[in-house]
């Protein structure tokens, strides 16, 4: 649940149990056991692990299979979303459709993509037109030309490019750059002492060896190479902004034309010229981060042409190595996923097909997807729920005693303004100029991957398309756009595994979706970050000075209340890089809590399994983050994420909260206890 839509490029497939459609407009009928007392674990007390104390007894009962970095009630919900995404792709495989047709495209991507006999009598094979340029590099220039190729292909190779809405005029569209090329997940991964960070980098250094190896070049040659490639890594990290100044849209933000930008930060790029090999022709260009750009050109005339080739040929080969024969794939996943997440083994291969299928055609997926699985009758709760959430932020920004009328009067209308997209889009794109074939796995990503940037490019100087979504209705995740003061609820996101959307109790809802989704999503648009966009989605400074420093202080708290979590010894959460989403987690349990308050079930007051309605609604908010994870997929999370692990994202924002004290009869001195002034009070 991303506050920025930067972030959430590459969406993530997600999942459900049970065959039947979770969303079917049934008749309300009980429960064999309640989805929130089942999972209590009443050997911790609240006061002390809330998270504990809510999930515990799931946990302990799902412990994390080896073909996973994660468990919980996303890869639950998954897991459903599998079975129906594989019974549409097996169907369509079966169909022998017209040519063009969104049958044709998903069963030939499936039937390819699961022919492992095909994938490793092809070996690098799909991958050889590229490869062959990159051979054929003798100078910075042939370089570059390798690196402006391999970007239509998503690999992402020395900087960031991409066509999105202009920050401070959200109805164009603005070339954007910025810093990126590493193959480890965050800068900090490059220089981070701590222990575990040290054998993530001595092992990325030896899996850039086994796949040079695995390329033809002995052992010896291969190390040497492998470190130097590595090297280069770790001047481009050294110059690239840490992941908590990426949340300053202001300093992110820096307009230069093509030519100014060769001449003062890269002279060996002609930017005008290479932009025009994309088909753009831009005035101007949005720079994130000036200074990486400065440090890339002082890289290109100082790195050897060799280990430019190096650099250029293992990106191409790790970024496809899942879609290649069994040696790549298994390389690419001990490190990535054994290595990195701490994931023993890999998911069955029908699977990962799935998640790759989903990424290249997953708006068709999508359509069939929902016409079986999401009937208007959720789409109507849903909606009304959006509503009532915007009901309840209106009465909070008129009660709130730190912000001047003018400001609120601003608040409220950026509020008014928000657009909700809620299950799937109202108008589908048009994909019929994408070609997917049965000659290789990896041709078919390529052929998604080129799709994708062609479209992304060719909306550069047309109008942008508010309608557009950037998430599929089949993802289990949510997202708040700033340019478009949008907030997008995919189908995907309301399931919870084995229960009817008829069979959840208001308590529950108004927890797990109208809470940890709707009111996050809504309170994206007012975080540190959010807070700087317009009613129409212009990077604009709408507040008066002394609202907005007032405004800092209140979230000086959070941000320290959160770095002081140590979830791995030697590794805080960064308070700084997560601030938003925290504040969106505080914010949408507040505003949740709000608009269940005004339904019959909290009036009655009446239990249900035992629990009283306000238990039920904060129980319900902690089954949406029902999750455990593998150490090292933990500290990832830790260097380069900007949402606090899932116990933290519970225990955190209810600690601040006096009716969460009450409902479980929380005690001063407890850890789930703050002090009145020392808790965060903003929305």
């Amino acid at each position: 649940m991303n506050s920025v839509l930067s972030h959430l490029r590459r969406s993530l497939l997600v999942t459900a149990l049970a065959a039947t459609p979770l969303f079917a407009a049934t008749a309300a009928e009980p429960v064999a056991q309640d989805v929130l007392a089942s999972h209590i674990d009443h050997s911790v007390d609240p006061g002390v692990d809330f998270f504990s104390y809510a999930n515990g007894a799931w946990l302990k009962a799902h412990p994390i299979p080896a073909s996973e970095s994660s468990w919980g009630i996303g890869q639950e919900v998954q897991n459903q979303l599998y079975a129906d995404l594989r019974r549409i792709s097996e169907t369509a495989a079966k169909a022998h459709a017209p040519e063009g047709s969104d049958q044709q495209k998903i069963g030939d991507f499936w039937s390819t993509a699961m022919n492992q006999e095909l994938a490793d009598r092809l070996g690098l094979s799909p991958l050889q037109a590229e490869l062959d340029r990159i051979q054929a590099v003798h100078d910075v220039p042939s370089a570059l030309d390798v690196a402006f190729a391999l970007q239509p292909l998503g690999v992402d190779v020395l900087f960031d490019a991409g066509v999105y809405q202009d920050e401070k005029a959200s109805g164009q569209m603005a070339v954007h750059l910025g810093q990126g090329g590493l193959g480890l997940p965050d800068q900090s991964y490059y220089s981070n002492p701590e222990a575990g960070v040290v054998k993530v980098r001595a092992a990325y250094v030896v899996h850039l060896q086994k796949l040079l190896q695995m390329q033809g070049v002995d052992a010896a040659d291969a190390a040497s190479r492998a470190r130097q490639v590595m090297a280069f890594e770790t001047s481009l990290a050294a110059v690239s902004r840490p992941l908590e100044a990426l949340r300053d849209p202001q300093k992110n933000y820096n307009v230069v034309t093509p030519a100014d930008m060769s001449r003062q930060y890269t002279p060996s790029i002609d930017w005008q010229a290479r932009l025009a090999g994309w088909k753009l022709a831009p005035t101007r260009l949005v720079v994130g981060q000036p200074e990486f750009f400065q440090g890339l050109q002082k890289l290109l005339t100082s790195t050897p042409v060799p280990v430019l080739q190096d650099y250029l040929r293992l990106h191409l080969v790790d970024e496809y190595a899942s879609f290649l024969g069994r040696n790549f794939d298994d390389e690419h996943f001990d490190f990535y996923g054994k290595v990195l997440t701490g994931q023993p083994q890999q998911r069955p291969r029908w699977k990962r097909v799935l998640r790759a299928e989903n990424t290249t055609l997953g708006m068709i997926l999508g359509r069939i997807y929902v016409k079986d699985y999401f009937p208007a009758a959720s789409k109507a709760r849903y909606n009304a729920m959006v509503e009532a959430i915007r009901t309840a932020y209106a009465a909070r920004i008129q009660k709130l005693d730190w912000m001047s009328p003018q400001t609120k009067a601003k608040a409220e209308a950026k509020l008014a303004a928000i657009t909700k997209k809620v299950g799937y889009p109202d108008h589908w794109k048009d994909y019929s100029s994408l070609k997917i074939g049965r000659q290789s796995y990896a041709a078919n990503v390529m052929a998604g991957r080129r799709w994708e940037f062609a479209d992304m490019v060719s909306k550069f100087g047309k109008p942008v398309d508010r309608s557009e979504w950037d998430m599929t209705p089949q993802t289990y995740n949510a997202y708040y756009n700033p340019s478009n003061n949008e907030i997008v609820l995919p189908a995907a996101q309301f399931m919870i595994p084995g229960v009817r959307d008829a069979q959840l109790d208001d308590a529950v809802v108004y927890g797990y979706a109208a809470a940890s989704t709707i009111g996050h999503e809504m309170t994206h648009g007012f975080d540190d970050e959010g807070r700087q966009y317009d009613a129409q989605g212009n990077l604009k400074d709408w507040w008066t000075a002394a609202d907005a420093a007032r405004f800092k202080a209140r979230a000086q708290v959070m941000v320290d209340q959160f770095n002081a979590y140590e979830p791995l010894p030697g590794l805080h959460i960064n308070g700084q890089a997560s601030l938003g989403e925290n504040i969106a987690d505080f914010g949408g349990i507040l505003l949740g809590l709000d608009a269940f308050k005004q339904t019959a079930e909290y009036k009655s007051g009446k239990p249900v399994a035992g629990l009283t309605p306000l238990q039920r609604f904060f129980l319900g908010y902690a089954l949406g983050w029902l999750s455990q994870e593998r150490e090292g997929l933990l500290r990832q999370g830790l260097l380069s994420d900007v949402h606090a692990p899932a116990k933290w994202r519970v225990n955190g924002p209810m600690s601040n909260i006096p009716e969460f004290y009450k409902a479980f009869n929380v005690k001063p001195g407890q850890p789930m206890w703050r002090p009145a002034e020392q808790r965060v009070n903003i929305w």
